[in-house]
């Protein structure tokens, strides 16, 4: 016989136990991915688009054509 406790299923099942709410994406930056409270992200109003701040190299590079190079 195996009993659990509710709060053990719960958990096991959800991630959370009862009574801890779950936090929700705050929305969707512009390659698809989900912004949630404490990423970095930054803000481009020109395209009202929202990017997490460690993809900005490539969203500069795919929207404005900047280049990025190593200097030799």
């Amino acid at each position: 016989m195996n009993i659990q406790h509710p709060d053990i299923t719960q958990a096991e099942r959800t991630g959370y136990p009862y009574g801890v709410e779950q936090e929700e994406a705050i929305g969707v930056d512009y390659f698809g991915h989900e912004i949630w409270p404490g990423d970095d992200y930054f803000e481009d109003p020109e395209r009202d688009e929202m990017v997490l701040q460690e993809y900005w190299q490539d969203y500069m590079s795919e929207v404005y054509g900047f280049k990025f190079r190593t200097a030799e």
